[in-house]
Formats: structure tokens, C-alpha cells, sequence
């Protein structure tokens, strides 16, 4: 089966949200009920891209579109459960397979808290305590970047960490702990932090999100009900460009070291990302694995004028690293900017 090329302009209106237009082609095959629903969720819309420029709505840059080459191939992903590739400026979708399909996605959940933290905590120097649910969650945790593979010293419960330093850990490191932490600095537990991220996912406009846990961990039992799409996160991914200090955290070398604010704790923390040196331009990424969500990964990089960022999304990948650096050529390679 082709895979379909659907020209959707995602145009993004920053503070508040993503507008979406009709695509300028037929999406075919596969995705035909996918682009009637997204169809029907921006029916009515009729401002056209210029109009909305001329307004300062949008950057100048979503003037510079994305042109696809004569020359160029469909790429066909056949490993992962859903795959997007994102033109960040534009908006447009460059590569398109079951992108709006809900789908567990685990610790790329964090993103979406990442943007949370730096909006709502206006100095990242504030301290955070550390309690025990925090201490006592599954899966990575600061000091052990694997479950059951330990490197330095763990959180400790009462300890004071930055919110900066537990941001670290949770975008680099993929932390539960540290996410679980903010979450409940925030919000006053786990709950009311989801309630606060669903609000924001509705305020974007993302439509095939629901959040559970700051962390991205499934609750027992209601595993079902915990979900985004490969659509909905390359939008949060563009979304929290706005905010440079993300994106510096996850290009951050392994081995960083973050202290407990009294300087009694240190603790070393990893980056989850395999393909910061191996993939050019590269401007970062995140992972996520829980049994049920599968292999997942986004990354972000720029074209070889560093003038141009894409975002690309794999869920349920268990080859992802592999196919996010072929996609990642491929649009390179399958279209110019103009």
C-alpha cells in the first residue's frame, strides 16, 4: 500500500494553540476516515495562511513551505504502530501513517509535563521535596537509568532537589521519580496534575490525548484510558520549542551530575538518546517504553541551514532508532524548502 503524503497545514498559534486547515490533496488508501474526521474538526475554517500572517498570527516563516521533489519515494515505516513526520514552521505533515491512532506512549508523556513545569514554575531554582511515593515508583528513577541497573546514589525521601535538576533527570534520564515529584509540587498529587495537563491538551486542541500520570506510567487496571497519538505529541514537540530550556536539556552529554539543594546528595544521571552525535543536526529527542505502549521515540532535527526543524515520531517501534534516522533523511532528501 502507498504511503500517503497528507499536506496538512498545522498552523501553529503560539501561546495558545494549533489552528488546523484543510489539506491541499486527498489523503488515500488507509488513511481516507482519518482525514474525513480531521475534515470535520476544522470545518468552518476559512481564513487562509496569508491572511493569518499578515495579522501576526503566524511566523513569516510558515510562508517557506515544504515541497516535496519530483524524484522523491514514499516512505513506507513498516515496523511501527504509528509514524509522523512533522514540518515544524509549516505545520505540514511530510509523512503520514495512522498519526492520529490513540496509542499508550509512557515516558514521552513527560514532554507534555516538561511544558507544564516551565509554565507554571516560574523559577527553576525552587525547591522541590522529595517524598515517598516518588521514591517508591517503578521503573527509572534518578540513579538507576534502567529498572534494576543502578549507576550512583537514588532520591532520597525528604530530600530537596531544583526544579531545574529534577527537569533534568526527567527529559535526560527519563525519570519517574523526578516527574512524579514536580507533578505533585504543582499540583498536590498525581491526579490533579493529569486534570491540569488534559486541560492544557484540550486548550492545544489536541483531540486523541488523554493523560494519566505526570510520569507517563499507566494506572493499574485503567491502562485503557491513558493515551495520546504520533499526531498529538509531534504537535506538543513543536509546542514546546517556544521554551529554548527543554530542548537544552535534552541535548545534555551522559553523566551529568545534579546535587541535592544542601549539597549532601549528588547523583549522576544519563540521556536516554542514542543518536545525539550520530544523527546531524540533531536538536534532540525522547524515549518511552512501558510494556503496553512499546518502543517509542521523537526527534527533532534541523536541515543541513539549520533554517528548517522537523519533528518525527515512531510509537510502538521496536526498531526505532533505526527508522527515526531513515526518516529523518528521507525528508532531507525528499524535499526542499521554498
Amino acid at each position: 500500500m502507498m504511503n500517503v503524503i497528507a499536506q496538512i497545514l498545522i498552523l501553529i498559534v503560539f501561546p495558545i494553540n494549533f489552528t488546523l486547515f484543510l489539506p491541499g490533496e486527498m489523503i488515500k488508501d488507509s488513511v481516507v476516515k482519518e482525514k474525513e474526521t480531521i475534515e470535520g474538526e476544522i470545518k468552518g475554517v476559512e481564513k487562509t495562511k496569508t491572511e493569518l500572517i499578515s495579522k501576526d498570527i503566524l511566523p513569516i516563516a510558515a510562508l517557506i513551505q515544504p515541497i516535496k521533489k519530483e524524484e522523491a519515494k514514499d516512505l513506507v515505516i513498516a515496523n511501527a504502530h504509528s509514524s509522523l513526520i512533522l514540518d515544524v514552521d509549516s505545520g505540514t505533515i511530510l509523512h503520514y501513517n495512522n498519526g492520529k491512532q490513540r496509542k499508550q506512549i509512557a515516558s514521552l508523556t513527560k514532554l507534555m509535563t516538561a511544558i507544564l513545569v516551565v509554565e507554571k514554575i516560574k523559577d527553576l531554582e525552587e525547591k522541590v521535596k522529595i517524598d515517598e511515593e516518588a521514591v517508591l515508583c517503578e521503573g527509572t528513577k534518578v540513579g538507576c537509568p534502567r529498572s534494576g541497573y543502578c549507576i550512583s546514589e537514588r532520591l532520597k525521601i525528604g530530600e530537596k532537589m531544583s526544579a531545574m535538576n529534577l527537569l533534568k533527570a526527567m527529559l535526560m534520564n527519563s525519570a519517574n521519580d523526578t516527574a512524579i515529584a514536580l507533578g505533585k509540587h504543582i499540583s498536590g498529587s498525581q491526579e490533579e496534575f493529569a486534570k491540569l495537563m488534559n486541560e492544557k491538551a484540550k486548550e492545544m486542541g489536541l483531540n486523541d490525548s488523554k493523560f494519566c500520570t505526570p510520569s507517563g506510567l499507566e494506572i493499574e487496571g485503567r491502562e485503557n484510558e491513558c493515551y495520546s497519538s504520533a499526531y498529538d505529541i509531534a504537535r506538543i514537540a513543536a509546542y514546546s520549542m517556544k521554551y529554548d530550556i527543554i530542548w537544552q536539556i535534552l541535548r545534555l552529554p551522559n553523566k551529568t551530575i545534579i546535587d541535592s539543594f544542601d549539597g549532601k546528595y549528588s547523583h549522576e544521571i544519563l540521556n536516554t538518546d542514542l543518536v545525539l552525535d550520530q544523527v546531524p543536526n540533531c536538536i534532540g529527542g525522547k524515549t518511552g517504553f512501558t510494556p503496553l505502549a512499546g518502543y517509542s521515540l521523537l526527534l527533532s532535527a534541523n536541515d543541513a541551514t539549520k533554517k528548517h526543524k522537523i519533528v518525527v515520531v515512531v510509537l510502538d517501534d521496536p526498531y526505532r532508532w533505526e527508522d527515526v534516522k531513515r526518516m529523518i533523511d528521507w525528508t532531507f532528501e525528499s524535499y526542499e524548502w521554498k
